[in-house]
């Protein structure tokens, strides 16, 4: 019997998240390799159509992880993150997909404990839901992404 090892896409704002998981490399501290990281310039930039994309590439799970409330640079796009994301778990139901596979978190560049934490949540939550097994069709998801 094989264990289930899961695969965690991450959006990462390059101003605070993508730096704070540099920190964290810097500093030595690890985190579960189960997470494969693409840089982002803001949180609220992260297109619903990358993270259904994911999903249908075979992610198990997904997180998206920008600034602080406040602190974005770019002002406002971490709530718009946060807006797109109570939207996007709500399409993602109706897919068939567990909305606990969508996480949306704030790290600053500093706050790589924090990081290395989350990470390690999310890991543990995928495991606990075991593998994401669409259907032949996508499971709704093909036809979400004609949609938008």
């Amino acid at each position: 019997m094989t264990v289930f090892e899961p695969r965690i896409v991450g959006f990462l704002c390059g101003w605070c998240a993508y730096e704070g998981a540099d920190a964290a490399g810097r500093a030595r501290k690890t985190y579960p390799a189960h997470l494969r990281i693409v840089r982002v310039l803001c949180s609220g930039r992260v297109d619903p159509q990358f993270v259904l994309e994911a999903f249908r590439q075979g992610a198990d799970g997904v997180m998206i992880l920008g600034c602080h409330p406040g602190e974005c640079h770019y002002k406002e796009g971490n709530l718009q993150a946060l807006k797109m994301t109570a939207i996007l778990k709500k399409l993602l139901g109706q897919c068939g997909i567990q909305e606990e596979r969508l996480r949306l978190d704030w790290v600053a560049a500093g706050e790589y404990g924090k990081l290395v934490k989350i990470v390690g949540e999310m890991v543990e939550k995928v495991k606990s839901l075991g593998p994401l097994r669409l259907r032949e069709d996508g499971g709704g998801i093909n036809s979400a992404l004609t949609r938008h």
